[in-house]
């Protein structure tokens, strides 16, 4: 699971995730994956709102 959490808090979208850990299903890697996407969503915003609001 490291691995994967690693990749993700790294950028890598969870296709590419699903794609090097070998699931078969994306629904795997999301739900595998849950918790630490939040956080990623969150600093995606957070990103977005300081290119666009300064």
């Amino acid at each position: 699971m490291t691995c994967g959490t690693f990749l993700l808090v790294s950028g890598a979208s969870p296709r590419t995730v699903m794609k090097v850990l070998g699931h078969s299903q994306i629904g795997l890697t999301v739900n595998t994956y849950a918790h630490v996407l939040p956080d990623i969503e969150r600093a995606a915003v957070d990103e977005a709102a300081k290119h666009f609001f300064g």
